[in-house]
């Protein structure tokens, strides 16, 4: 980059850092929501639910597909080609 440019686009700077900031937030964020650990304590607690009569075995079923969905997901959370969204 120019020093032309950098003059130029020096307005925009602003703008790129809170772009920058965004996808560094969305990267830890997806790291955590997808981490082993996380998907095993969510999957522990649906499992709690269910042996406390709290949720219905079909609700147990779709929460688990859910949770276990999230370690086929690519980052950024969309559902691998082939695979429908489930409303709720």
């Amino acid at each position: 980059m120019g020093l032309l440019s950098s003059i130029v686009l020096l307005p925009l700077a602003p703008v790129r850092g809170v772009v920058w900031l965004g996808e560094v937030i969305q990267e830890q964020v997806d790291q955590q929501w997808r981490s082993p650990a996380a998907v095993r304590r969510d999957i522990e607690e649906i499992e709690e639910a269910a042996a406390a009569g709290e949720i219905s075995a079909d609700e147990r079923d779709r929460a688990l597909r859910e949770v276990l969905s999230r370690i086929r997901r690519p980052a950024g959370g969309l559902p691998p080609p082939g695979e429908r969204r489930e409303s709720p």
